[in-house]
């Protein structure tokens, strides 16, 4: 049996799969959605590296005891899968990396500067994790998106612990892997959302064709919360590769 292992954004923990398991359960995958280190019950890892986070997830990997994997990560957590991947070779047999990139902004130090300044800058002034998720959440949506799909992930981000999330931002700046992209050799797709600011569909494409055969799916209208703002939709493209490919 495909194992399909679902790795969270940010703002996640894996009730951002609600949408996911069961629809893939029932069409008879194992379906599992892991909580990166320090989220829901998971303990967290020190030093929290991207290192530590992704030995963390073989470890999990390693007890599916050589059956097919598949990692499916959105934003954070599809850094989270590039970084194993590069890191495990074998580790999995596709990949699909949603709202993501091959770097933490591209390169671009002022980028880096307002992403966090935006996300702690609100908690060092004593906001709680609630209002920095009431404040984000509306610059996260489509012009499609479920509205009922945003209000959830508002609620899940309100319940992270805020020592995580601080660590989770800094481990975020620290990713890069443009260079390993080349070396992806499984079957990999690669979702974006026409209205995603986070991850703009011209950085996934440029993404895609750097990895070898990968296919590139754009959902209209999707905000950067893709799972959650367009579950149906993501859903499909991921089940039609997923079949494509014999998985």
């Amino acid at each position: 049996m495909t194992h399909l292992l679902f790795l969270h954004g940010l703002g996640g923990g894996h009730h951002a799969w609600d949408a996911q398991l069961p629809y893939f359960a029932e069409r008879g995958y194992a379906a599992h959605a892991w909580d990166q280190p320090g989220y829901g019950h998971t303990p967290i890892v020190e030093p929290y590296t991207l290192e530590n986070v992704s030995a963390a997830l073989k470890r999990l990997i390693d007890t599916f005891q050589g059956e097919p994997i598949v990692l499916l990560g959105h934003s954070m957590g599809g850094m989270v899968a590039q970084e194993t991947f590069a890191r495990y070779p074998g580790c999995a047999k596709a990949l699909v990396l949603g709202f993501t990139s091959p770097a933490f902004g591209g390169g671009s130090a002022e980028f880096v500067r307002q992403f966090v300044a935006a996300r702690l800058g609100p908690l060092d002034e004593g906001k709680t994790m609630a209002e920095l998720a009431a404040s984000l959440m509306p610059k996260m949506r489509g012009s499609k998106s479920d509205p009922a799909g945003l209000a959830h992930a508002e609620k899940i981000m309100s319940g992270i612990a805020p020592g995580t999330y601080r660590k989770a931002v800094e481990l975020l700046t620290t990713f890069d892997r443009k260079r390993e992209l080349k070396d992806i050799s499984v079957p990999t797709l690669l979702i974006c959302g026409s209205d995603d600011r986070t991850a703009p569909p011209p950085v996934m494409e440029r993404m895609a064709k750097e990895i070898s055969g990968a296919d590139f799916v754009r959902l209209e209208g999707c905000g950067h919360l893709g799972p959650m703002d367009q579950p149906r939709e993501f859903n499909v493209a991921v089940e039609v590769f997923l079949r494509k490919n014999g998985l």
